[in-house]
């Protein structure tokens, strides 16, 4: 027969105490025996080894994260998860935590600064491995450059930042905007508009300096620029109607927008315009390559972001960061990865001249 677990009176759940006197053994043999058995004789351990399976004892992963200084967790702070990008991006976080035997814990903070510093404190009060977290913007980064807690590794993604400071993972946004405005021109497009917006988010204006580098190579195509208050729908709903009459008039022949769903509001504005087809009279592509964009009754051409290998290669420099801590040698790695085109319907049927 096994065992029976044993139960001392008046507690419900055995302690490490209980394991000790069980074992007649000190408080700090059993935790040698959990955390570092080398230093514990075999004929020790294995006496300490008996009491915890007679006893039912399970250790405290909180407790243990104190002996060891951290646990085999890491946090993950994420902009917006109803962005499918950010999604992929904790898709291969994941990943690439498991690869290295660690678990993840994720946190929205809807790119808002004060959930940010909060999410930061609480992974580090858990004393995580380390923390991942994406930005959008210099305003944040310095933020949290502030606020980011000193002995918890901290990698950046969806942002390069100064290798002088921290790792970072990023995406090549100047060359999504160069590859999408090169599409268009390449399929006959020669009046474009680029739709994007606000200043402040840096991805966007990486996606601008791509547009105009394609432009600089075709002296005849013509284009302006639109920026709405922010990226979401209802920004390109608004822009997709007040440039539906230019559109029809002719002076509209290809819109970029700086991401999936100011595409999509601007495709569903268009739509609904009577007389205007696309891919006839206006091409459109959009950026991210999220849901919204193959979603759309009419799926959108876009740049794809490689969301997974984001997060899976931040995991990664992770790992080596809480490794090497303490290491004055080490050197902090800034990865940039390219982004590809993925042509749909809104640019790839035949067009009206």
């Amino acid at each position: 027969m096994s065992p029976v677990p044993a139960r001392l009176p008046g507690k419900s759940r055995p302690s490490v105490g209980d394991v000790a006197a069980l074992a007649d053994v000190s408080l700090g043999t059993v935790s040698n025996v959990l955390n570092h058995p080398d230093k514990v004789t075999p004929d020790t351990r294995a006496r300490v080894e008996r009491a915890i399976a007679m006893l039912g004892y399970v250790p405290n992963a909180a407790a243990r994260s104190l002996v060891m200084g951290s646990t085999t967790t890491i946090g993950l702070i994420v902009s917006d998860l109803d962005n499918s990008l950010f999604v992929d991006i904790a898709r291969g976080a994941e990943s690439g935590a498991e690869h290295g035997g660690l678990t993840l814990m994720l946190a929205n903070s809807d790119a808002r600064i004060e959930r940010e510093s909060a999410h930061l404190a609480m992974f580090a009060q858990a004393r995580v491995r380390g923390i991942l977290m994406t930005l959008n913007d210099a305003a944040h980064f310095e933020a949290v450059a502030r606020v980011a807690p000193s002995g918890t590794p901290l990698v950046l993604l969806n942002f390069s930042a100064p290798t002088s400071h921290y790792c970072s993972v990023d995406v090549d946004n100047a060359l999504g905007g160069y590859l999408a405005t090169k599409h268009l021109i390449e399929i006959g497009r020669r009046r474009l508009v680029f739709v994007g917006g606000p200043r402040e988010l840096q991805p966007v204006v990486d996606r601008e300096k791509g547009f105009h580098t394609a432009l600089a190579e075709h002296p005849e195509v013509t284009a302006e620029v639109v920026t709405p208050e922010w990226i979401n729908r209802a920004d390109g709903w608004s822009v997709g109607s007040h440039l539906a009459s230019r559109i029809l008039a002719g002076e509209i022949d290809g819109i970029f927008a700086a991401s999936d769903l100011l595409a999509a509001g601007i495709v569903q504005a268009l739509s609904s315009t009577v007389g205007v087809r696309i891919p006839e009279h206006v091409a459109v592509v959009g950026y991210d390559n999220n849901q919204a964009a193959w979603d759309s009754p009419i799926p959108i051409s876009t740049i794809a972001q490689p969301g997974e290998d984001v997060g899976r290669l931040g995991a990664l420099l992770l790992q080596e960061e809480a490794a090497a801590q303490g290491d004055a040698t080490h050197r902090h790695s800034a990865v940039v990865l390219p982004p590809r085109l993925v042509v749909r319907q809104s640019s790839a049927g035949s067009r009206t001249v």
